[in-house]
């Protein structure tokens, strides 16, 4: 199931599928790849900010904070091995 990063909840976990920035984007799509969050990249979500803003995941072991609108450019392909927790509040 492919989800945008900005919609996914405290706990769930996934792989980077894209990163979708426009041209006039390139800047900040390349300062993400500079940090590893590329393709193929697999991504927890660690903490999420009271309004939704910023989100701070995990990965290549190490925490990185981006912004909500950073985070809606990211398609993430979601894990089968998720939490317990996650699952009932997605059955719901």
């Amino acid at each position: 199931m492919k989800i945008l990063l900005s919609n996914m909840k405290k706990g769930q976990s996934g792989i980077v599928e894209n990163i979708d920035f426009n041209d006039e984007e390139n800047k900040r799509k390349m300062h993400l790849l500079e940090m590893g969050l590329t393709k193929g990249t697999k991504i927890k979500v660690k903490k999420v900010a009271p309004m939704g803003d910023p989100i701070s995941i995990e990965l290549r072991g190490y925490e990185l904070c981006i912004s909500k609108k950073d985070a809606s450019r990211i398609i993430v392909s979601r894990s089968i091995n998720t939490s317990w927790k996650s699952y009932l509040t997605e059955v719901k």
